[in-house]
């Protein structure tokens, strides 16, 4: 296990997360970690992705296309919350 988190720590909870982080929190939390794994694909790190060889690329794509189909997720349920705050009251 590693003994330090390297996107740095989790970003607080938001002041509404009493029972736990809600789906913008989490939202949060993804898309630092996207930008986090992306950032070692580009510019100064692409020399580094291109040596660790197809196998380990193909397993850092996978886990971005995770990460992006758990943003999407998140990005929906976090819309939804805010088309039902803006909806008037009957």
């Amino acid at each position: 296990m590693a003994d330090e988190i390297i996107t740095g720590r989790n970003t607080p909870p938001s002041h509404r997360a009493i029972q736990g982080p809600d789906a913008a929190d989490i939202l949060e939390n993804k898309l630092t970690q996207m930008q986090s794994l992306l950032s070692c694909c580009y510019g100064d790190w692409s020399e580094w992705f291109e040596g660790i060889g197809e196998r380990h690329r193909d397993h850092i794509m996978w886990l971005a296309a995770d990460l992006t189909d758990d943003i999407i997720g998140l990005t929906q349920d976090v819309l939804k919350r805010l088309i039902a705050l803006e909806q008037p009251k009957a």
